[in-house]
């Protein structure tokens, strides 16, 4: 498979009226576009990403409005659309119907950051009811019989964790994403996709060349939005094609 550009905005930022242009500018040049939904306490986000969410929030995003910008999404593009959340927001509004409006508005997957793999039962019959893709993470200290249940799991991609911390921009890849990578390559059945970190066009060459199967860049692109607000488009689609050859100059042979 070729890799993947997998591109991260939190919706509602700043406001929910400018999340469907910001999507129909990442599609462009994104694989996937992963979609997440404000929330009060994003354990798992840096500063970027934690003041994106104050924004969302704010501005008085709700489930039911990305719900409604998704399915207005599908009226320009198919690309594959995976929310991000957290295990509140679908336990409040009850697994199953959380779930099955996700997917009849257009999602084609889910990441749900907190919930660990062992209490996923409810959540993965609900995904396999409804046609709902699954992506759990592992971070550099999961162990290997974790990793093989992680990797059962998820139907789209494993989503490896780069780094021990919470997302943001780094000026370097660490090592630890790197042997993460060799270690989930060599265990993992399905795609394996490395976030946390990845804020450059050299990071997404690199980590390709490495036998990534995807890159998943987030904090980098919510500051273009935070910096350009309203007028985000245009540079949001600027930088996504920077990134994009950063895919197409990766050393694809040594994969």
């Amino acid at each position: 498979m070729d890799p993947w550009l997998i591109t991260f905005i939190t919706a509602g930022d700043p406001s929910p009226s400018n999340t469907l242009d910001y999507m129909i500018a990442l599609e462009k040049n994104s694989d996937i576009i992963e979609l997440g939904l404000p929330f009060s306490d994003p354990m798992a986000d840096g500063p970027t990403i934690q003041k994106a969410n104050v924004r969302a929030l704010k501005a008085g995003t709700k489930v039911k409005d990305v719900f409604s910008i998704v399915k207005e999404f599908r009226d320009h593009s198919e690309k594959p659309v995976v929310l991000m959340t957290y295990y509140n927001l679908i336990y409040v509004k009850g697994v199953d119907n959380f779930v099955k409006e996700a997917k009849n508005c257009g999602i084609n997957g889910m990441i749900v950051v907190d919930l660990p793999v062992e209490e996923s039962s409810d959540y993965l019959k609900a995904c396999e009811k409804y046609g709902m893709g699954t992506v759990f993470l592992a971070a550099p200290n999961t162990p290997e019989d974790r990793l093989k249940q992680i990797d059962k799991v998820s139907s789209i991609f494993v989503y490896l964790v780069s780094l021990y911390g919470t997302t943001g921009a780094r000026d370097k890849i660490p090592e630890t994403a790197f042997n993460l990578i060799k270690r989930a390559k060599s265990i993992c059945k399905k795609p394996v996709c490395v976030g946390f970190g990845v804020s450059k066009k050299e990071h997404v060459k690199e980590l390709v060349n490495a036998g990534a199967d995807g890159v998943v860049v987030g904090s980098a692109i919510v500051k273009i939005i935070e910096k350009y607000r309203e007028n985000a488009a245009e540079k949001l689609e600027e930088f996504t094609k920077e990134l994009r050859e950063g895919l197409k100059e990766s050393l694809t042979q040594f994969r």
